[in-house]
């Protein structure tokens, strides 16, 4: 086959559908664009809402705005920021370029982002369309209670941040998973993590902390949700809640958010910096173990925040130290940027003026915080300005300057052109003078003693020149932010051409095309160099040419490796779904689930949230091993096997990554319970416990059953014996349904009163967890039945059932765990 007939057959296979069923593409450069274009709508308004703040702090006494509607401007600036640009921006350039980083044709689940995509989009489109009902929240982007409660915060604003934030935070998840996978299991052959590039290191530890980050914030928006739609206790200390653990769920996620924002921005930085030094990084093992030590250190700072809410000494001492702690890696990374350019012959260009720049923002940032987590210091400055400036010194210093520089850095890739110098530069002085304007002096505002959070303040308080001096920085710094915009728009009309590698980077994705094409490469190379670019002579000539493995697509499917997550090793070859309208189907049922419960319409609610099931398990039903995705019929004359005749497929590793997240949700659960249990001062266990210890032992009992069923019909297919496996199936669905049963008649004898008492509350959401999980399980293998009658799951495509075991095994240990502390524990406790 010539070269030119294998790309038009690339193509063919990889193409977006036409015109409006471009809303259908699934291919992870488009997904990534969008992710990054809406993140950069997003950052539009929350700086539109910032400019408002500082016009109305500029001087003393003003009313430009009302207090209810600067503290509307306040919310949604920050939430705006920190969950609909800062992160989805950040994913989404991981999502563009990753797979052209470690020589993938896409993400190894391009639907499951595509998904995220429109999770995304629409739970920012219902926050903001709060603003237009004049409903937006007004309780602060960390949403305290009891001020967020229904009593304080008696309208709909609060549930719009709720539930918005809920399916944004289900778009993280979902990204986190597919960055995950796709980096451990879909490199090209012979890249090892030892030769995978430094940035996929970084996003790799960020995807993971998302995983545990985000489900603490998810758990305690759906509490919240449902103590003020139901009356449900969590927060109300009269019914034996306690407000601050909503602080401390929502600092689970808050504090290592910072690290998950930094991290992305540090492998922009690791990534850049040897570029245009034109040498290999210093340390690069030093930088992959601060990455990871980054990431663990972060889940020991969340009392970092909370220093003035009364905590024990004891705590404060250990979280003070933990906050200074961190310091030590970020400081290995610097000083290996800092070593690297010492040594190599660094390069003059837009992407190193703003490393420039975020190398001297981002120690201040660092030095500050260094200060706020001394406990006596932070309860001078805790609620004041000094704060807001060490806030944005560590996120726009240590984020968004990096950012900038990896846009102008992969700009060619985008459109192959080349951005201009004079505009560029202009737009970086303004932005980088204006953001010292206006933040460096609110450190010494903040000494001063003026708060955060106010919207005015007396003339005599003194405030007033060093305010219209931050406010006029402010908008110097808009005008750069307007400038930079404009540079990016202009430079794809009138940019000159860019050359096929115009930095002399060491990366895969610099031999792509620029802009790509849809498959990324026209065959996957065998690497096995750090530096591919760099120690492969003419490597993106050989891709293009078809030198490489699956230079042919067969059968019309989209294809890419299947690796080993160490060596890199290609044992399979995965078929990628193609153009879909699930994802967007999907996504939207749920967003409508969002809007009816926003409403109060809860059987619309119930109604769309079946619509939004059947969907999502026709999805499921058109993955794995069907036909569709993985043909039974062809003649397998490859070398390598397809992921569905293999007991290790992508799914197993994405459904195990999934189980992460959904294990710090439970775990975040088990927390609150034991933390109101010890810490509230209303909490009390009832002499008796409502629920039925005997059938619930004996729902455990069909619950394991099910566990082992799985189990032994798994090893015997992996063995090659598929003998009455559609019969052991429905066995395993018999059982799952029992169980089922047992717990619905255990729940609906329970004496349990959910608005009387956070005990209550608690057990009734454990209960509803576990009957979710276990529903999952028990409809997957009644689908797996019909799945092995019709020929689709077997011996020869055994790629499902481990699938379905990690599922069970799962939902039994959530089980016994929480019947041992849910109910063994507090009868022991009350025995004694």
């Amino acid at each position: 086959m010539s070269n030119k007939t294998a790309h038009q057959k690339l193509q063919q296979v990889w193409a977006n559908l036409p015109g409006l069923g471009v809303l259908a593409a699934v291919n992870h450069t488009t997904v990534g664009k969008r992710f990054m274009l809406t993140g950069m709508f997003y950052f539009l308004v929350a700086g539109l809402f910032a400019m408002l703040i500082r016009t109305q702090l500029a001087l003393p006494d003003q009313d430009i705005v009302s207090a209810e509607f600067y503290a509307q401007a306040f919310t949604m600036h920050g939430t705006l920021m920190m969950f609909l640009f800062a992160i989805p921006v950040l994913e989404g350039l991981a999502m563009y370029i990753i797979p052209k980083m470690v020589g993938a044709r896409d993400l190894i689940f391009p639907r499951l982002s595509a998904f995220g995509y429109f999770c995304y989009l629409f739970g920012g489109l219902i926050l903001l369309s709060s603003l237009f009902i004049d409903a937006a929240p007004s309780t602060g982007w960390f949403m305290y209670t009891p001020l967020s409660n229904s009593e304080f915060s008696p309208g709909a604003g609060a549930d719009f941040w709720l539930i918005g934030i809920t399916l944004i935070e289900v778009s993280a998840i979902a990204a986190a998973v597919e960055l995950i996978v796709t980096i451990l299991r879909g490199r090209t052959n012979g890249m090892t993590l030892r030769a995978m590039p430094i940035f996929c290191w970084y996003i790799l530890v960020m995807s993971f902390m998302i995983l545990f980050g985000f489900p603490p914030l998810l758990l305690a928006s759906v509490l919240l949700e449902l103590e003020r739609a139901g009356g449900w206790v969590f927060f109300d200390v009269e019914g034996g809640g306690d407000p601050l653990l909503w602080q401390h769920l929502f600092w689970l996620f808050g504090h290592p958010e910072v690290y998950i924002l930094f991290l992305p921005a540090a492998g922009i930085i690791s990534t850049l910096i040897p570029v245009f030094s034109q040498r290999p990084i210093l340390g690069y093992r030093w930088l992959v173990l601060s990455a990871i030590l980054t990431g663990f250190i972060s889940f020991g700072l969340w009392v970092h925040h909370m220093f003035t809410v009364g905590i024990p000494q004891l705590a404060q001492a250990f979280f003070s130290i933990a906050s200074m702690l961190i310091a030590i890696p970020t400081a290995i990374q610097i000083f290996t940027w800092l070593g690297t350019l010492w040594v190599g012959r660094v390069k003059s260009g837009l992407p190193m003026l703003w490393i420039f720049g975020f190398l001297f923002v981002f120690v201040i940032g660092g030095l500050t915080g260094v200060m706020v987590a001394l406990v006596p210091f932070d309860w001078q400055v805790h609620d004041t300005h000094f704060v807001v400036a060490h806030l944005h010194y560590v996120t726009v210093g240590g984020v968004f300057f990096p950012l900038i520089a990896g846009i102008y850095y992969w700009l060619p890739h985008f459109s192959g052109r080349m951005s201009s110098g004079r505009l560029g530069l202009w737009a970086f002085w303004l932005i980088f003078l204006g953001f010292n304007i206006t933040f460096l002096i609110m450190h010494l505002t903040g000494l001063l003693g003026m708060p955060r959070r106010i919207y005015s303040y007396p003339q005599e308080a003194g405030w007033g020149v060093f305010n219209l001096i931050s406010s006029g920085g402010g908008f110097i710094m808009a005008i750069g932010v307007a400038m930079l915009i404009l540079d990016f728009i202009l430079h794809f009309r009138f940019g000159r051409k860019a050359s096929p590698n115009p930095w002399n980077a060491d990366t895969l994705e610099w031999a792509t095309q620029t802009p790509p094409d849809t498959y990324n490469f026209a065959s996957l190379p065998t690497l096995k160099s750090r530096h591919p670019m760099w120690d492969y002579d003419k490597l993106q000539d050989r891709i293009q040419k078809g030198d490489f493995d699956l230079a042919d697509p067969q059968n019309g499917l989209r294809e890419t490796f299947g690796s080993d997550p160490v060596s890199g090793q290609a044992h399979q070859i995965i078929h990628l779904p193609s153009n879909s309208w699930l994802p967007l189907q999907s996504a939207g049922a749920l967003a409508i689930v969002c809007i009816a419960l926003l409403a109060k319409s809860y059987w619309f609610a119930v109604i769309a949230g079946v619509v939004a099931t059947i969907i999502l398990l026709r999805w499921a039903w058109l993955n794995g091993a069907h036909p569709a995705v993985a043909p039974l019929s062809e003649e397998e004359t490859k070398t390598l096997p397809l992921h569905s005749r293999t007991a290790d497929g992508p799914a197993f590793w994405g459904v195990g990554t999934f189980l992460l997240a959904n294990g710090t949700f439970y775990f975040s659960l088990i927390f609150g319970w034991l933390y109101l249990w010890t810490v509230a001062p209303n909490w009390s266990l009832p002499s008796q416990s409502p629920i039925s210890f005997w059938p619930l032992l004996v729902g455990g009992i069909f619950l394991s059953l099910a566990v082992l069923m799985c189990n032994r019909v798994v090893n015997r297919l992996i063995k090659g014996n598929e003998r009455k496996l559609g019969q052991q199936f429905w066995g395993i669905t018999v059982a799952g349904g029992l169980h089922i049963l047992a717990l619905l008649w255990v729940l609906l004898r329970a004496d349990l009163g959910p608005i009387q008492s956070a005990h209550d509350s608690i057990l009734a959401v454990l209960f509803l967890y576990i009957l979710a999980n276990v529903t999952v399980a028990t409809i997957l293998s009644a689908m797996q039945a019909v799945r092995v009658r019709l020929g689709i799951v077997g011996v020869k495509s055994p790629c499902e059932p481990p699938v379905l075991r990690l599922l069970w095994g799962y939902s039994a240990g959530v089980f016994w765990l929480s019947f041992a502390a849910f109910i063994l524990l507090p009868m022991g406790w009350g025995l004694s």
